[in-house]
């Protein structure tokens, strides 16, 4: 049977038939539509917020043809691109795909899309395996399922990653370590990997209504975790943005086309790491005010991210007042402008809390 739309259909009212027995007539459109008849049965399952749901009981079993894995077919033309074969791939698995088989026609570059199907199922497809393969055809099977890998503790995990990427690229301003180069790039690519299966996973429940089968209290915290998930990984964007400024500049040193006499202000670059300090605190909180839908603390967080406008202040004067080279002043300034953004996504996920939780802690006019 087809989904069918959502439909006002009128008040019924209560009768009583008995001592203690209720019962209320069905629209005739909706049993028609569900094919019910006399005898049918209907489980009834009593929704958190008080409310009914009314399941016809053939429709919980689930016949061979619904419990068929989701299936899509993605045709590559001899002069399609790699990477508009990623962003297909990527979409359909943010879409919900459990099955994706890649056909190629061009026989000549078999090989080097071989190798990008597998770097993207290892590298950006969380839980996805390659499990069939021909010389022109690869099928693609998400494993993973929500309860092995719940979304809270997904975003956790993205934050965690995304924070510690933020400091090695601030590490790297007083030391150009390779080591720390590859875990600015390993998070990121980490960060992507969880952020499309958190997508994928909030999509295919807001679809299915599934908000308590994913461990949310009501449907409003699929958009929530949508922001969050979203300011989450602009930390590890930025972490890499700082990153490449950084390699930047100093290859131009290198290679002596910037002549310096000093590439680190000392005082400048410890208060960085302090308001970077700072921000990962608030930005810690508010995830932990969002995860326990805590009110007073997201409005506290709120309150501590504007008693920092002065010391930002205060540190862009600083670099300011230095008589720095301008490259240098340059790159103190954008990696300055990461951290404090680090403030503004904070504050972001704190004002989802308090839009997520101000109903609870107020009393509705009239009540």
């Amino acid at each position: 049977m087809s989904a069918m739309k959502e439909e006002y259909l009128g008040h019924r009212r209560v009768q009583r038939t008995g001592r203690d027995s209720y019962i209320i007539s069905l629209p005739k459109n909706w049993v028609q539509a569900v094919g019910l008849n006399k005898g049918s049965e209907i489980s009834f399952k009593i929704l958190d917020d008080a409310s009914l749901l009314l399941i016809p009981s053939r429709l919980e079993e689930k016949t061979p043809e619904e419990t068929k894995l989701k299936e899509h077919q993605v045709i590559v033309e001899p002069n399609e691109d790699i990477q508009s074969l990623h962003r297909k791939v990527k979409a359909l698995y943010v879409s919900g795909a459990e099955l994706i088989r890649i056909r190629l026609k061009d026989k000549d570059n078999v090989l080097k899309f071989k190798a990008a199907i597998n770097n993207l199922v290892r590298d950006t497809l969380l839980g996805s395996e390659i499990i069939d393969e021909t010389p022109t055809e690869f099928v693609i099977q998400i494993l993973v399922k929500h309860p092995e890998f719940p979304v809270e503790k997904a975003i956790r995990r993205m934050a965690i990653i995304a924070l510690s990427a933020h400091m090695d690229a601030l590490l790297m301003l007083k030391n150009m370590d390779e080591s720390l180069i590859q875990n600015v790039i390993n998070a990121y690519n980490d960060v992507n990997r969880l952020n499309l299966y958190v997508v994928r996973q909030l999509k295919f429940g807001v679809e299915r209504n599934l908000f308590r089968e994913l461990g949310f209290k009501t449907p409003k915290e699929f958009l929530a975790y949508r922001i969050v998930v979203n300011d989450v990984k602009s930390i590890a964007e930025n972490a890499r943005n700082i990153l490449n400024n950084i390699v930047a500049f100093k290859k131009m040193v290198e290679n002596q086309t910037l002549f310096l006499k000093e590439l680190i202000d000392e005082e400048i670059y410890s208060q960085i790491l302090n308001f970077n300090s700072l921000a990962r605190k608030l930005f810690e909180e508010s995830l932990s005010a969002t995860f326990k839908w805590d009110y007073k603390q997201a409005d506290n967080i709120i309150s501590k991210t504007e008693s920092l406008a002065k010391l930002e202040n205060d540190i862009i004067t600083l670099i300011s007042s230095k008589k720095l080279d301008p490259n240098i002043s340059a790159i103190f300034r954008l990696t300055f402008d990461n951290c404090r953004r680090i403030i503004e996504y904070a504050r972001n996920i704190a004002e989802v809390t308090l839009n997520k939780t101000v109903e609870e802690i107020t009393l509705e006019k009239g009540s």
